[in-house]
Parts: structure tokens; C-alpha cells; sequence
């Protein structure tokens, strides 16, 4: 009985040995895994258990430019829904009662290629289509994938609707979604502008995502009347519009980070100026009354009259 044992470890080593050898290569290292195989019939093979009726129906993709078999450049021309979610023969097969189906490699719940792999089947065509600087974005350190915000087995990416976008977005910037909803705000939820219209969410050539150079580049692209040079400046203006202005809404007009005279009081004291509340019959001085300080100083922003150093003209 002894000897029975001995003889079948000494089989089972050799066939670990030989098993071993085989997969060695000529050079000694490791021979490479098997490549993972497509599937036989493509997309016809996926559209057999995802259709309109699938927890994850895909046929809404053929009304979309990704689903466009006659344009050269959409997926479904060359090796169809694998071209983007890599090979899934193992997925498509066969499983045993109670198994689990394998995870296609990439954009699965449980799939198990890294975000950056899976961003590539992405950026592979859409690198030179406004995604040139992803890797060194501010989404790209969070470790998002392009498939966290992007939608592609709809008839429209709900991200690249004017209106949808702003909840796309919204998912993880809940404060600026928050104060998009405040009494003056910039037209977001009637779709007259976007997020997008001030950042660029694929590239990381400015900070914060910006469109332009830094923030009053990008203000200035809708608020030109506020560009300067200028004979007169206001200096807080020429340096950050953030200064005095809440980009994404405020409670007080004009999207103020607070009404006038507060706001000019953080910088101008009274002295020298009439700052009382209240004037002559104890009625309210211009300076607390309908536009308070813009009562006189109406060129807030700047000025080119030649007799505008006091922003009054």
C-alpha cells in the first residue's frame, strides 16, 4: 500500500514537472498566459440575452454613433461590442448549473482590468477628440473611468445633453449642484448653459478644469464688457471675478458673495465717507439704499472716462 503511494506522488511530480517544462519557454522565463478569445458570432452572440428585456439591454446603442456599422470608426464596424469590452468568449459560453459567467474584461460590474486599461479602450479613438491631456486630469487622479459619467447603450450619453449633464456632474459636485438651485445663478437646469461651457472635464492643462487660462479668461468668454485693460481698474476685478462673485449661484444678486455695502466694506473703510445708515429725517442713506455703494459708484468694474478714477462714471 506504501509503495502504491509513492509511486503516484512520484507520477504527480513528474507530471508537475512536465506541465512545468511546457509552459517554461526556450529562454527559461515563463511562457505568457493564453490570450483571451473573442467570441464566434460577435454581437449577434451578446444581442441573444441582452435585449430590451436584459437587466442590461444594449440595442438602444445601434441609434448612436457608436452603432453605426457603416462609418469605419465605430466599434461596431471592426470587432463590435468586444471592441470595447475585449474578449468575451469565456463570458458567452457555457456555464454549469450554479456557476458564476465570467465578467467581460472590461466596463463590468466585477470586471477585473484596471480603470487605466479600461479608459484606454476609450481613449485609444477619443484621445485626439478632446481627451489629449486625460492622464494628467483631476478625474483621472480620482481613478474615475470614462464609464463614471458616460453612457453608451442609450440612443443619447445623458452627460451630453445640455440638461443632463448637470446631474451627470452633479453625482459627485453636490455643492455646486446645490448652489446652482439658489436665486441667482448661472442658466444650468433650462439647458442655456453647461458645466462643460466653463471646464474642460478631459484635460488638466489649467486648474480646476478651466476652459481658459484661469478664471477671469473664462468669465470673460460670455462677460466681455468686463475685460479690461481699462484706464481705471477695480484691482479686485482685474485679479480673481471669484473674489466678489460665487461662480455656481448665490442667495444674493448678480451671484455676490455678499450684498453691498458689506462686500465693499471687506476692502474700503468708512473713514472719510458718509457711512451712515440712516440721513437726514432718519431716512436711509444711499449707502444702504437700492444699490447701496453702485447707487454712486456705478463702474464697479472699471472705467475709461477720463475722470473715472472714483469708478463713478
Amino acid at each position: 500500500m506504501n509503495r502504491v503511494r509513492v509511486t503516484a506522488a512520484l507520477l504527480l511530480g513528474l507530471g508537475l514537472m512536465s506541465a512545468a517544462a511546457v509552459a517554461a519557454s526556450k529562454d527559461g522565463s515563463p511562457a505568457a498566459a493564453p490570450e483571451a478569445a473573442y467570441a464566434g458570432g460577435g454581437a449577434d452572440t451578446c444581442l441573444k440575452c441582452h435585449d430590451e428585456t436584459s437587466e442590461f439591454p444594449v440595442m438602444a446603442i445601434f441609434q448612436s454613433r457608436h452603432g453605426q456599422a457603416s462609418d469605419a470608426r465605430t466599434p461596431v464596424h471592426g470587432l463590435q461590442c468586444e471592441a470595447c469590452h475585449g474578449p468575451s468568449a469565456a463570458h458567452a459560453g457555457r456555464v454549469r448549473p450554479g456557476g458564476e459567467r465570467p465578467a467581460v474584461p472590461n466596463f463590468a460590474r466585477s470586471a477585473s482590468a484596471p480603470v487605466a486599461d479600461q479608459n484606454q479602450a476609450c481613449l485609444g479613438c477619443h484621445r485626439e477628440r478632446g481627451a489629449s491631456h486625460w492622464d494628467l486630469s483631476a478625474h483621472a487622479d480620482a481613478d474615475l473611468s470614462c464609464a463614471s459619467c458616460h453612457r453608451l447603450h442609450v440612443t443619447t450619453d445623458p452627460v451630453l445633453d445640455r440638461r443632463g449633464e448637470l446631474a451627470v456632474c452633479g453625482s459627485c459636485h453636490r455643492r455646486q449642484q446645490t448652489q446652482s438651485l439658489l436665486p441667482s445663478a448661472h442658466r444650468l437646469h433650462s439647458g442655456a448653459m453647461r458645466c462643460g461651457d466653463c471646464h474642460a472635464v478631459h484635460d488638466a492643462g489649467h486648474d480646476k478644469l478651466l476652459q481658459a487660462d484661469d478664471t477671469n479668461a473664462v468669465c470673460a468668454q460670455c462677460h466681455a464688457d468686463k475685460r479690461g485693460p481699462l484706464l481705471w481698474e477695480h484691482a479686485p476685478v482685474s485679479e480673481d471675478c471669484t473674489l466678489c462673485h460665487r461662480p455656481h449661484g448665490s442667495n444674493h444678486p448678480a451671484l455676490l458673495t455678499q450684498r453691498a455695502p458689506l462686500l465693499c466694506q471687506q476692502c474700503h473703510t468708512l473713514a472719510g465717507h458718509p457711512g451712515a445708515a440712516l440721513g437726514p429725517d432718519d431716512r436711509p442713506s444711499t449707502l444702504v439704499s437700492l444699490r447701496a455703494c453702485s447707487n454712486c459708484h456705478t463702474q464697479v468694474h472699471g472705467s475709461n472716462h477720463p475722470s473715472g478714477a472714483l469708478l463713478l462714471r
